[in-house]
């Protein structure tokens, strides 16, 4: 094939695209118009359905296009959070002796309520009570050397320096007697919070350390319940937001709190925040480790939603049509968030506005439409009503 007629082919080709695609693409005629293009309208192919002819004299022809439309309505979205989150007690502590020794006495029992303070088990202490009273024996007789000594004094027969050593001798020995005491008192093992004791791993007669655990004991007066939002509700989430948390072993059950901690960071990993929250337990029916399903309320953000069908794309984004005052309007909108019966968008679209869902291949700006009202052609009037 010579030269001249692949040339010619070429551009046939090109002719030919460029034919289709103002025929077929529904913003060529917008794309055509910003480049001082006019014709595009002219030479496009009327549809003959729901056209008509309002120019009796010939002067022209305009399409009439019939459409199905549906009213834009208002949705609000981020306005409710539904997350996990784990229960723990008030406080938690794991009970180890300051010693090592062997147990003579457990004085509690697994499940049982202590009190501050309370002993719960009892470390030999034969050592300690002999320490104790051989330390009370020296300050007895620090201070009777130091009651002499100001006797002596008062009468001259002593110096000011005997005296002082004496009372610091007796001083010392104070000292040691209360250093003795605070040995044998730490042999007795005693509980630092309020709470329920777990089950106990230990028995009278085990040989303990410093590391050896000889309970758990756990205040659940409250429950607190580690849970993670979005980073999305981060801003939203204050100290003292109301909370529900719902067991998941129970659901009939519902339990109110509020949030009482918040982390200060976002978890780079998952971009979640860590939130806490407080129950009250006041009839013991929660324990540590237990689930639960968190519920939270915000004010939320509303916007326009549509249906599916009325979104359609353009090279500049997304558009929607609208119908105000009988004629089709170009409405640019960007999309939030799908769903399976509309689509919330963000744009110039007011809840009511009349959107095109069906017909929407053959609306142009600024022509007139006809809605489709049980299946009769229906002229929409001014303020798209």
């Amino acid at each position: 094939m010579t030269a001249w007629k692949q040339l010619v082919l070429a551009l046939v080709i090109l002719v030919a695209a460029a034919a289709a695609w103002v025929r077929f693409f529904p913003g060529a005629p917008e794309v055509l118009a910003r480049w001082g293009i006019e014709w595009a309208h002219a030479s496009t192919p009327a549809t003959e359905t729901g056209s008509i002819r309002r120019n009796a004299q010939g002067a022209g022809e305009h399409q009439k296009v019939i459409v199905v439309t549906a009213p834009a309505t208002a949705a609000t979205i981020n306005d409710r959070l539904q997350a996990i989150g784990t229960g723990r007690a008030k406080a938690t502590v794991g009970v180890t002796p300051y010693g090592s020794g062997r147990l003579t006495e457990v004085l509690v029992q697994s499940g049982a309520h202590v009190a501050k303070d309370q002993i719960i088990a009892k470390l030999d202490s034969a050592t300690e009570e002999i320490a104790v009273e051989r330390a009370r024996a020296e300050r007895d007789d620090a201070v009777a050397k130091a009651e002499r000594m100001r006797q002596l004094r008062a009468s001259n027969a002593a110096t000011q320096v005997q005296l002082t050593d004496a009372e610091l001798a007796q001083r010392n020995a104070e000292l040691s007697l209360h250093d003795a005491e605070v040995a044998l008192e730490r042999r007795s093992i005693t509980s630092p919070i309020s709470g329920i004791v777990g089950i106990l791993p230990i028995e009278a007669g085990n040989y303990v350390t410093s590391q050896s655990s000889i309970a758990t004991i756990d205040d659940r007066s409250s429950i607190l319940v580690d849970f993670y939002v979005p980073e999305r509700f981060a801003p939203a989430i204050n100290i003292g937001a109301p909370i529900t948390a719902t067991p998941l072993a129970n659901p009939d059950n519902r339990y109110d709190g509020a949030v009482s901690a918040i982390d200060n960071r976002i978890d780079e990993k998952s971009r979640t925040l860590w939130v806490q929250a407080t129950i009250d337990n006041p009839s013991d029916s929660l324990r540590a480790g237990m689930a639960f399903q968190i519920g939270m309320q915000f004010a939320g953000n509303t916007y326009p939603a549509v249906s599916p069908l009325a979104v359609q794309w353009g090279t500049d984004g997304a558009f929607i049509w609208t119908v105000e005052g009988g004629k089709a309007k170009r409405v640019p909108v960007r999309i939030i968030q799908r769903n399976t019966e509309n689509v919330l968008v963000d744009g110039p679209v007011k809840a009511g506005a009349i959107v095109v869902t069906e017909g929407v291949q053959s609306v142009r700006e600024g022509s007139g439409v006809s809605i489709a009202a049980s299946g009769e052609p229906q002229a929409a009037e001014a303020g798209g009503s």
